[in-house]
C-alpha cells in the first residue's frame, strides 16, 4: 500500500516539476575571473559554484570563489607568496562587468587569531563579451 501512495506522490510531483520552456542551458563557467585586494594582499579568483538570480542584463551570484591569493608575509615565519584557497562572496554584474566583495577567512596563527577579511574586486564576464560581438 504505501508504494502504491508513494508512485502517486511521484507522478504528482512530477507534473509539476515540468517548466514551460524546455531549453536547458549548462554553463559550467561562467566567464567571472575576478582581480581584488583583501587583507593587505591581491587575490585573482573564478566565480564558482552559486545561488544566482538574473534580471534582464543584471546578475547577483553569492558563491563559492577558488582563488589564488597573493600576499608577502611579515615576520620571521613566512608562507609562499601566492596561496590556493577558497572564500564565498557575493558578485554583482551588470552586462559585461562585475563587481565582487569575497570573504576570506585567515586561520589561527601562534601570533594572530582566526579572522574573516573582506575584500573587493572588479571584473568583466567573459562569456557577455562574446555575446556583444
Amino acid at each position: 500500500m504505501k508504494k502504491q501512495y508513494f508512485t502517486v506522490f511521484l507522478l504528482i510531483v512530477s507534473s509539476w516539476l515540468y517548466a514551460q520552456d524546455t531549453k536547458i542551458n549548462l554553463l559550467p563557467f561562467d566567464g567571472v575571473l575576478v582581480v581584488g585586494y583583501v587583507n593587505q594582499g591581491g587575490y585573482l579568483n573564478f566565480a564558482g559554484p552559486s545561488i544566482t538570480a538574473n534580471l534582464n542584463d543584471s546578475k547577483v551570484m553569492l558563491s563559492m570563489l577558488p582563488s589564488l591569493r597573493f600576499k608577502e608575509d611579515q615576520g620571521t615565519t613566512k608562507n609562499a607568496f601566492v596561496t590556493p584557497t577558497l572564500g564565498i562572496g557575493l558578485t554583482y554584474s551588470y552586462r559585461a562587468v562585475a563587481f565582487q566583495i569575497p570573504l576570506y577567512y585567515n586561520p589561527k596563527t601562534a601570533t594572530q587569531n582566526g579572522q574573516w577579511n573582506i575584500g573587493v574586486g572588479v571584473s568583466l564576464r567573459w562569456n557577455q563579451l562574446k555575446k556583444k560581438k
